[in-house]
């Protein structure tokens, strides 16, 4: 085995991880990775706060994953923000724009110059062939040794469940209820969270805002949008509201906070 590298078990891979603070040279390989998001996704106008320095500023926090055996792709990534809370702040919850929200805070954390107390996750991505191998836990545990070598008690997540998809029109405080006969969450990645001791603080019932003209949805999606009202769409968590007399759809995603003591 190399060094550095663990096995995964029933994959035949050694895995590697490193934060790109450790090893920089790995950056290119992020716009190399195969997203496995929905295209409708990658058009948050937050995101740009973070992913444009996810590879500089917050190198620290972001995670790369990669099989010994082949260095030059990645199988993994993983994503996080340090930002501060506090009274003082008028931050005495996390936010209720979840995933939008907590990279806001730490974006005018970072400017303000204020020293941050928490460590919000924001993504972890498994290459699609990979998935259901394991790595996500793996992943999520290097996300809390990651908190946690950098001296932090409190790691958050603005969960997005894994399988709220199919269930577009039910609400995300309704979901978050349904419970397996051993008492963890039916969702795969919220049960997950839970199992490794994390634990549901609340919904944030607008994590993501992603709207558009009716021509960029049918880009996104491929959908007509030809009709004004609730229009569901692949992986979106709810129905996009959709204007067509105003030439604009309008996609608020739930997610659900998750809090981990380290």
């Amino acid at each position: 085995m190399r060094q550095g590298a663990v096995p995964l078990y029933g994959s035949g891979m050694e895995l590697v991880v490193a934060s790109l603070a450790d090893r920089p040279d790995l950056a290119p390989l992020l716009r190399e990775f195969d997203d496995p998001w929905p295209e409708f996704m990658k058009w948050d106008p937050v995101s740009d706060q973070y992913y444009s320095r996810a590879a500089t500023t917050f190198a620290a926090w972001t995670l790369v994953a990669w099989d010994a055996a082949d260095p030059e792709r990645l199988v993994a990534k993983s994503h996080s923000i340090p930002f501060a809370m506090g009274e003082d702040l008028g931050r005495s919850e996390l936010p209720d724009d979840g995933w939008d929200g907590v990279i806001t805070w730490a974006f005018y954390d970072e400017v303000a110059g204020r020293e941050p107390t928490h460590v919000s996750a924001l993504e972890v991505a498994i290459r699609q062939d990979l998935q259901g191998t394991g790595l996500a836990s793996v992943m999520l545990e290097h996300k809390r040794r990651n908190a946690a070598r950098h001296g932090f008690h409190d790691l958050v997540a603005p969960v997005r469940p894994s399988l709220k998809h199919l269930h577009p029109h039910l609400p995300m405080t309704d979901y978050v209820t349904r419970m397996r006969e051993d008492g963890l969450p039916e969702d795969p990645w919220l049960r997950l969270h839970v199992r490794v001791g994390g634990e549901v603080v609340k919904v944030c019932p607008r994590a993501m805002t992603i709207s558009g003209t009716l021509a960029e949805w049918r880009r996104w999606t491929g959908l007509p949008f030809e009709r004004s009202g609730d229009v569901e769409v692949p992986f979106a968590l709810n129905p996009v509201h959709v204007s067509v007399e105003h030439d604009h759809a309008v996609y608020v995603e739930p997610g659900v906070w998750v809090h981990h003591r380290i």
